[in-house]
């Protein structure tokens, strides 16, 4: 069995190994190093959790012991598609080159600029990032990428995934210099495979495992669920979470929930921890600081429940988590196998379990096909009970009319009943139902904003969602005005007085709203805005 004593790094640089633990190399690292030390370019495939990290980290630090950065021209670039991966691999960074005397800059977003640009002053070895963040300081002439000696691209389809495609395209024809690249994805997508034809030289493929294939240490099921009402549909699930997680026990030491929307995460989180279960947050809306706080939290045992978005799905390094829980299966079969890698690393045994609705179902058909086996399915007991109304709006500390309210539709009723309703009850029904056409829209909208960091989405006009008391008034022909004009002018004074004094006189009775409410005819003209000297006016022509 091949060691890493067999793999001809520096002896510094394996000492820092050994002392991390570490004897045996995995599948991808044995057959990466070699060919990076030889200075060939590397297309790593591998799913997530075999140690792709180590396999560009240890042949770097090998190769960039001998020499010295300069000034704003760092050595040597890592890209990374989250801010977690990235900090990630400068940890990496950290526990292996403790020996060599490198240096290294954090580029990520949420860290101020100036601490960041300080560092590139002084000259790094290695420079981790983000794309966006990169840019931004190249564009700021803060940064030169002509001395890059060795190009990293980590969880390339996740890139793929995020959008960072063209920015990776555009950082690769800012290099100048001839430079290795060492590419690693756990898929290949033809988008991929594209971009790996240009920008890699005669690379060594080295393919450890079948394409999105999930580990053999991690038992998996699915529990089918259907709400009994649909009012009560997202209470009951997060009741079935909480009896998942009761049935495991103290086999549960910790777990990764995921959920596919950011607002689900906090609603879910907020409910676990309402129930008395150790819970946080981690998604892309929250503060850099926070969500390292979290991480280390998670890490270190003082959190026993993650709820996350897909931005924790891929390459955090968490060796010893439990359980992985779906609680909305992923709409791409890709992210299925990413997500419960988190669990059954490094040899270690995990279990997975996957939520699925009745509307999930084809979704879940796509991760089978894509595992080319079926998922086995469980049944627990009692698991649809949930709480009712009033105490789950306590248990999730908000009230259900708000966020997580279930929809208005129409429910069913026999002929006297229609028959008992007015027109105006149908009508108002009818508008209901539309608002919920307009909501089911925009969540579709939001959701494909799930990943995005909130400073990086696309603005939206959100009084264009629906048009405002301006944009009525303009859309008004002036035929429509002339009408109106003419109205007020037909109608007698003395009705147009008497109709503004009695409107005065009712108070929120007789106000615009409740002519609205029953329905009757709005009033035209002047209405309520009748100066009082004309009224005084015609009231002293009418006695004389």
């Amino acid at each position: 069995m091949t060691q890493f004593t067999d793999l001809n790094l520096d002896p510094k640089v394996l000492r820092a190994v050994t002392e991390a633990g570490y004897e045996t190399p995995t599948p991808i690292q044995a057959g990466a190093i070699p060919e990076a030390l030889a200075g060939r370019d590397v297309l790593g495939i591998a799913q997530t959790g075999t140690g792709k990290t180590a396999s560009f980290t240890l042949p770097m630090i090998h190769k960039l012991a001998r020499g010295r950065a300069r000034a704003r021209m760092p050595r040597s670039l890592v890209l990374c598609p989250t801010r977690e991966l990235a900090a990630q691999v400068a940890e990496n960074f950290d526990t292996y080159s403790k020996n060599v005397k490198l240096t290294k800059a954090l580029l990520i977003g949420g860290v101020s600029f100036k601490e960041q640009d300080t560092l590139i002053d002084k000259g790094v070895d290695v420079l981790i990032a983000t794309p966006g963040r990169l840019l931004d300081h190249f564009e700021r002439g803060k940064l030169l990428l002509t001395g890059i000696e060795i190009m990293v691209v980590d969880e390339a389809d996740r890139m793929l995934d995020m959008g960072f495609i063209p920015d990776i395209e555009r950082i690769f024809g800012l290099l100048t210099k001839s430079y290795q690249t060492l590419f690693f994805s756990a898929t290949m997508a033809p988008e991929i495979e594209r971009i790996t034809r240009t920008f890699l030289k005669d690379p060594a493929r080295i393919e450890v495992a079948r394409q999105a294939t999930a580990s053999e240490t991690i038992a998996q099921g699915v529990v089918i669920f259907k709400g009994s009402r649909k009012d009560r549909e997202a209470s009951e699930k997060r009741a079935l979470l909480r009896a998942l997680i009761d049935r495991e026990g103290e086999a549960l030491t910790n777990a990764i929930i995921f959920c596919n929307r950011k607002s689900e995460v906090d609603i879910v989180a907020k409910s676990l921890t309402k129930n008395g279960y150790n819970a946080a947050p981690i998604h892309g809306d929250l503060d850099q600081s926070q969500r390292t706080r979290t991480l280390d939290g998670f890490r270190e045992g003082t959190i026993r429940l993650l709820i996350a978005s897909d931005v924790a799905a891929r390459g955090l390094d968490i060796p010893a988590v439990s359980h992985v829980i779906n609680f909305d299966v992923p709409s791409h079969a890709e992210d299925y196998v990413h997500r419960i890698g988190r669990t059954g690393r490094a040899g270690r045994s995990g279990k997975a379990f996957t939520i699925c609705q009745p509307r999930d179902e084809k979704y879940l058909d796509q991760v089978e096909a894509l595992l080319e086996k079926q998922i086995p399915r469980i049944e627990l007991p009692n698991a649809g009970a949930a709480p009712s109304g009033e105490s789950e709006a306590a248990e999730t500390g908000r009230d259900d009319s708000q966020g997580d309210r279930p929809r208005r539709t129409r429910s069913r009723r026999s002929r006297s009943r229609m028959d008992e309703d007015t027109p105006q009850q149908v009508a108002a029904e009818e508008e209901n139902a539309q608002d919920d056409l307009g909501d089911d829209i925009r969540d579709r909208r939001d959701e494909a904003l799930q990943d995005a960091p909130r400073e990086d989405r696309p603005r939206r006009n959100r009084r264009g969602d629906r048009p405002g008391r301006e944009q009525a008034n303009r859309d008004r022909t002036p035929r429509d005005q002339e009408d109106r004009d003419q109205a007020g002018r037909d109608q007698p004074a003395k009705d147009r007085t008497e109709g503004a004094r009695g409107d005065r006189s009712r108070g929120d009775r007789g106000g615009r709203g409740d002519r609205q409410g029953r329905n009757e005819p709005q009033v035209v003209g002047m209405g309520d805005d009748v100066p009082a000297f004309i009224a005084q006016s015609f009231a002293e022509r009418r006695s004389e």
